[in-house]
């Protein structure tokens, strides 16, 4: 995990390095201060050599300066170092996840992984900016301090000992209690998340359900464990300053009491008390440094482990060795075709699929919720992989091609239609990131988008927001296949993709597909018979198998769930959005 980490922070390498030594030299200048005051007093003011106290409080002023420089340079490359891991850690995980496929991102919610760039993240970058700093300097700052006591005088420094071993059993029992709290903290965010992230993505059905109520609640108890957890963490931690203080005083009122009868015996002098109390101070600020620095790493160490198994993920999807990126044509083969969601499980969502689809042939998918229809075709763009058997496209097994050549010949419109914010131009060339505005409008006509984009204000340059918002179901489905039809693919798969649009528009895309793409093969999935129905071959799934492959006219004679699906479409006046006869109308309107 550490190696993974530590990669990203290479570049900075140089920062990495110069932070401490200015850190290093920060804390040498501040440890020779109090040494450079006892001079000055002993010498200087109580001898009434005035030459001695400017001299001396020169020396000082230089040290001062000498300090703040450095810690003014090792600040700006501690910073520099940690905001570019930061940076780093976000361009590594974001480009990792773009190589994953959809098994890989069903393993990470949505919630979790904003939540692992952006809080894990930030306690990755507070807690390199913290080791670079503080634990270089809580130590060396201890050390040298304990050096300086100890040259000064060995009894008193005895005092440092034991406020160090009563101040050290308190943080460690307080440390111990607070990170088992924060690894619980960093779990509830993922919650809080969540909760968020689906009120928002779904506040049109909130609100038309009226629920908001229920979710603030929902999210109001998300964020009341998460303020449970934070204020007790921070109760316990808030008992470290009261524990400082005490050991501080008390070692100040021993170093006083024991420091007066040594000056009054001789053996001490006002100034070499004077640098003690100081060194003290720094002795047991080092440890409280020390106790922050734990702490903000045991929290860290969470967030290191969730950021670690999104940069180490491996797409299951590997790229072939040597990838062939040539598709001679549009056919399909499924040969003996099982696939599960979940590896092993041993449920299947398709099994043991045979078929051959000509190149050009235009291909209806029909059937009932949870038969496998969009497992189907997610396997021809290779979204996912098989199980077992092989699918091929153009003759060959699809693990053989370039992952990027195979979907820039394989057109998927989706179930669930995206859009993204821009103008409606943006959105149709991400089709072909270099196609004109005829380009643009000729296959919005062959999509029946040029209908409602006519209307806009401004035309082809509407903006729009994000997800599609701003238009409807059936203008964003349109737009969708606009889209995929300007890729101009082998194969262009609609995964009941008119569902939103109303049967005279549908049938207007389909005869569309015939003129604009006449040698594409057309995999069409719908839920109307109306949509398939003149398609070459019609494909009937059920239970994740093969149930029927023929003609829309065969079909009726030979397979009974198609039959089926069939009359209860047409009884009673056909699709929903197709007038029912003139006859029917008539006596419903007598009845």
């Amino acid at each position: 995990m550490l190696k993974t980490l530590l990669a990203q922070l290479r570049q900075y390498k140089k920062d990495c390095l110069l932070a401490p030594l200015c850190t290093a030299g920060e804390v040498l200048m501040e440890v020779l201060i109090p040494f450079v005051t006892a001079a000055l007093i002993d010498r200087g003011i109580e001898a009434g050599d005035m030459a001695q106290v400017y001299r001396y409080g020169a020396l000082m002023l230089a040290l001062a300066v000498i300090s703040l420089c450095f810690g003014v340079a090792a600040g700006r490359f501690s910073a520099r170092a940690s905001t570019g891991f930061a940076c780093n850690l976000r361009d590594a995980m974001y480009a990792n996840v773009q190589t994953f496929s959809f098994s890989n991102i069903d393993k990470f919610s949505t919630a979790g992984l904003v939540t692992r760039m952006t809080t894990d993240v930030t306690n990755l970058q507070n807690a390199c900016q913290m080791i670079l700093r503080i634990a270089v300097r809580a130590p060396l700052m201890l050390l040298c301090s304990m050096f300086m006591c100890f040259f000064i005088s060995v009894r008193l420094s005895l005092i440092f000992l034991v406020a160090i071993v009563v101040l050290g059993v308190a943080l460690f029992a307080i440390m111990g209690r607070t990170t088992r709290i924060f690894d619980k903290v960093f779990r509830k965010y993922d919650d809080l998340n969540a909760s968020v992230q689906e009120n928002v993505s779904a506040i049109r059905v909130v609100k038309a359900f009226v629920r908001e109520a229920y979710e603030n609640e929902k999210f109001q108890k998300a964020a009341d464990e998460l303020y449970r957890l934070f204020v007790k963490a921070e109760g316990l931690l808030a008992l470290n300053n009261p524990v400082m203080m005490l050991v501080v005083y008390g070692s100040i009122l021993g170093l006083s009491w024991f420091g007066a009868h040594y000056i009054v015996a001789g053996t001490l002098t006002t100034g070499e008390l004077t640098s003690l109390l100081s060194y003290v101070m720094g002795v047991l600020m080092s440890l409280m440094m020390l106790s922050m620095v734990f702490v903000m790493i045991t929290m860290s160490a969470a967030s290191a482990e969730r950021i670690a198994e999104v940069l180490t993920e491996t797409p299951d999807l590997a790229q072939p060795e040597h990838p062939d990126r040539n598709i001679p044509n549009g056919s399909v083969d499924f040969d003996h075709v099982s696939f599960s969601y979940k590896h092993g499980s041993g449920e299947k969502t398709l099994h043991d699929i045979t078929l051959h689809i000509r190149s050009g042939e235009t291909i209806g998918v029909i059937g009932g919720t949870g038969s496998g229809k969009s497992s189907f075709v997610n396997l021809i763009s290779r979204l996912y992989d098989a199980d077992t058997g092989r699918v091929c496209v153009g003759g060959k097994d699809v693990r053989r091609y370039d992952l990027e050549t195979l979907r820039s010949e394989v057109a998927v419109v989706l179930q669930k239609n995206v859009l993204f914010s821009g103008t409606i131009l943006d959105n149709l060339r991400w089709g072909k990131a270099d196609a004109t505005r005829e380009e643009c409008r000729a296959v919005c006509e062959a999509a029946c988008a040029d209908e409602f984009i006519g209307r806009l204000p401004d035309g082809y340059d509407t903006w729009i927001e994000q997800g599609g918002t701003n238009v409807s179901g059936g203008q964003r489905q349109r737009l969708c296949i606009a889209r995929a039809l300007l890729k101009q693919p082998k194969i262009l798969i609609l995964d009941d993709s008119t569902s939103a649009v109303d049967t005279a528009t549908d049938a207007k895309i389909r005869a569309a597909f015939a003129r604009y793409i006449p040698g594409t093969t057309k995999i069409i999935i719908a839920q109307r018979i109306s949509s398939v129905q003149d398609a070459d071959r019609i494909l009937v799934l059920d239970g994740g198998g093969v149930n029927g492959f023929d003609t829309h006219e065969a079909l009726l004679k030979t397979n009974k769930i198609y039959r089926e699906i069939y009359e209860a479409q047409t009884r009673g006046g056909g699709d929903f959005d197709q007038p029912a006869p003139a006859g029917e109308r008539k006596d419903g309107a007598q009845g």
